[in-house]
């Protein structure tokens, strides 16, 4: 039996518990993270032309529901509605404030919060740069009043140009001193291989910044392999079909690649057919670097608290495991290694004194 993960009965952990965990998100998309209320308001305010302006009838839009079938492509299409509400800077920045606010509020204390510059600008042809400026603003005000660090990951979807790439990278390296710390490859991985746009996150990782491929969720193992040998990915986005080729979880394993997974959007995509098929603790078990996380928590309407539960319940994720996982997302993090040791001395203490760590 490992010590991570336990065959027998669920450990009865309660949600309270859970919440007062101190937690690390690595992924989260600011695009998913949009409260309902917020769209709502920006919609009257604005006349955004909407299917509706009742909350609960545009939650069947813009969030999955209970009765929606798990579907990828459908999945993805829920940012397509929700790119209609980046209509002023004032909005843009209070939807990046409130995201930060929000995480806060399940007791996360560090959160890399990624976005996407294009998906910001579409609507009003503003341009990266200025979106990157305001995503920046709302994220400062928000940790500057809650015990929360935040950082930024810059995303680039695999349908663009390699010109474009070039763009959003360099933007995110002129930011490296106002948090942005990363920069990420996202969207459908059928179709849109990772090769071409190789130099653009070698320089990017060159001039500092920490790289994050979405790969691993949409296609199997040949997209992971790309993504770390190609790429060179210090974390994977999902990553969880890894574990499809042993020569490739044999690669990650050796370059220490993180994987960044969230449980709930891998079912709500069908990624996973049925939360008990779900590989985490198979992940654990080959001692791959694991982190849970988000992805999309306004979307797939979750919390981190959330993902913990499914871990500890249905999952047999152990104390001690889940305690692991957060840690990991510590020593993962696109931090200097001096802010990583003092995060990590709190959060192992925390831990510890919860009984999620050993003393």
């Amino acid at each position: 039996m490992s010590a991570l993960t336990d065959p027998a009965a669920p450990v009865p952990i309660t949600r309270p518990t859970l919440w007062m965990l101190p937690k690390v998100d690595l992924h989260r998309h600011l695009e998913g993270s949009l409260r309902l209320e917020t769209m709502a308001e920006i919609a009257t305010e604005h006349g955004v032309d909407l299917p509706s302006h009742s909350i609960e009838e545009l939650r069947h839009y813009v969030q999955v529901v209970d009765e929606e079938p798990p579907d990828y492509i459908g999945f993805l299409s829920k940012f397509q509605l929700i790119r209609r509400f980046y209509r002023t800077p004032e909005a843009i920045a209070r939807i990046a404030y409130e995201a930060v606010a929000d995480a806060a509020a399940d007791n996360i204390k560090y959160l890399e919060l990624r976005f996407n510059p294009e998906a910001l600008a579409q609507t009003r042809n503003f341009t990266f740069e200025d979106v990157t400026d305001w995503v920046i603003q709302g994220v400062n005000a928000a940790q500057a009043e809650r015990d929360i660090t935040v950082r930024l990951i810059m995303s680039i979807q695999r349908y663009v140009d390699v010109t474009m790439a070039w763009h959003i990278a360099r933007i995110a390296m002129a930011r490296i001193d106002r948090g942005v710390v990363g920069l990420d490859l996202l969207g459908n991985e059928q179709g849109f291989p990772a090769r071409p746009y190789a130099s653009v996150f070698r320089a990017a990782k060159a001039a500092g910044l920490g790289i994050t491929i979405h790969a691993g969720e949409g296609a199997g193992a040949d997209s992971v392999r790309q993504a770390v040998e190609l790429l060179e990915a210090d974390r994977l986005g999902h990553g969880i079909r890894t574990i499809e080729d042993s020569e490739v979880a044999q690669l990650v394993r050796e370059r220490n690649v993180a994987l960044e997974v969230c449980v709930t959007s891998n079912l709500q995509t069908a990624v996973v057919r049925s939360l008990w098929q779900h590989p985490l603790p198979d992940l654990l078990a080959l001692q791959l670097r694991i982190t849970l996380n988000t992805d999309d928590p306004s979307i797939c309407d979750t919390t981190l608290t959330d993902e913990y539960l499914v871990a500890t319940g249905p999952l047999r994720i152990t104390p001690a495991g889940l305690g692991h996982m957060i840690l990991n997302g510590i020593q993962a993090a696109f931090l200097p290694a001096a802010e990583k040791t003092v995060l990590e001395k709190r959060f192992t203490q925390e831990l510890t004194e919860a009984g999620f760590l050993e003393g």
